[in-house]
């Protein structure tokens, strides 16, 4: 749906199921593909001195259009050294400790303050700085008896949960993520190993660059070389000394405004919050927003003003709707 303005969806054909977590009791449904505006989700990766705050914070500048946009900051304000460069105004949350549900907050944070672009710099710290998820893994394997496999249990819901904030925001979001050179034993001609450089690996969970819909590397030269771009004018681009707005955000904004308007996701929150809400409604708007991978959307609670997200807030309110009743 493209208006805005619309009234509650109709209930679902899928009925209330008492045995079970209606919630949880999702349908497999398919409907007809739509091709909507979608928000940005740049990772830019490099090591030391390659640029990537800066190319961050250009391409920010580019996909606001001009506008004021929100810096997280792990670096110490680094940031802020590039204040006012050819333009370029942001407002800064500078962190000290990186519990991965400080981040999700943080987001929530931005989102209630109407920021259409957040840059997170850097996400590294997130995974391996002090409280970051093996900071968590660690802590939690107390629980386990010291097995720190076990750990995990309690890791990678923080750092899934995370990734689906990033992921959720209804803004732009870039990243920068701290690289290194892997290296793998490899046998050479005289069939013995010996180490060979196969590329940059960023400091944060594996696989973390496949959840990002542009993933571009660094290097000592400020050289960018694109990884993955679902865009195609930027798909294997090889850039010296990119001009992030010029380079970057306008043609992937070219390639990302070619579709519908999507909802807006306050329209969901104003529905939820509605005197007219049902919970049977409210099931059937779950199931939408579920439907637009949109369930982990950041936001503060409007009620009590703690970080929270769409799904988890409009189950919360259609319970107790139904509880009401009963």
């Amino acid at each position: 749906m493209t208006d805005n303005t619309r009234r509650l969806p109709a209930p679902s054909r899928v009925g209330f199921q008492q045995q079970t977590d209606e919630y949880d009791d999702s349908p497999f449904t398919f409907r007809p593909a739509t091709r909507e505006r979608v928000k940005a989700r740049i990772s830019i990766q490099g090591v030391a001195g390659s640029g990537k705050t800066w190319t961050a914070l250009s391409v920010a500048h580019g996909l606001s259009r001009g506008e004021r946009f929100a810096v997280i900051d792990t670096e110490r304000e680094s940031a802020s050294l590039y204040l006012g460069i050819n333009g370029i105004v942001f407002d800064s949350l500078s962190m000290h400790r990186y519990d991965p549900r400080d981040l999700v907050k943080a987001l929530a944070s931005a989102a209630q303050a109407g920021y259409g672009t957040v840059v997170v710099d850097s996400l590294s710290h997130f995974w391996k700085g002090t409280d970051g998820t093996l900071d968590q893994v660690e802590k939690a394997k107390s629980k386990y008896g010291g097995n720190s496999f076990a750990g995990w249990k309690d890791g990678t819901p923080m750092q899934n949960d995370m990734i689906d904030a990033l992921l959720s925001y209804p803004g732009h979001i870039v990243v920068t993520m701290r690289s290194h050179t892997e290296w793998v034993l490899q046998e050479n001609s005289r069939g013995k190993k010996e180490p060979v450089a196969v590329g940059m690996r960023a400091e944060q969970r594996k696989g973390v660059e496949y959840e990002f819909g542009v993933v571009a590397e660094m290097d000592i030269d400020n050289r960018m070389r694109f990884l993955k771009s679902r865009c195609p004018a930027l798909h294997k681009q090889v850039l010296d000394q990119p001009d992030g707005a010029r380079d970057i955000a306008k043609p992937l904004l070219d390639w990302l405004d070619d579709g519908a308007e999507p909802v807006d996701t306050a329209t969901y929150i104003d529905d939820v919050k509605s005197d007219e809400a049902t919970a049977e409604g409210l099931l059937a708007l779950y199931r939408e927003v579920e439907s637009r991978g949109l369930l982990a959307t950041p936001l503060m609670h409007p009620d009590t003003g703690k970080p929270t997200s769409l799904g988890a807030y409009i189950r919360e309110r259609g319970i107790a709707l139904k509880n009401a009743v009963q």
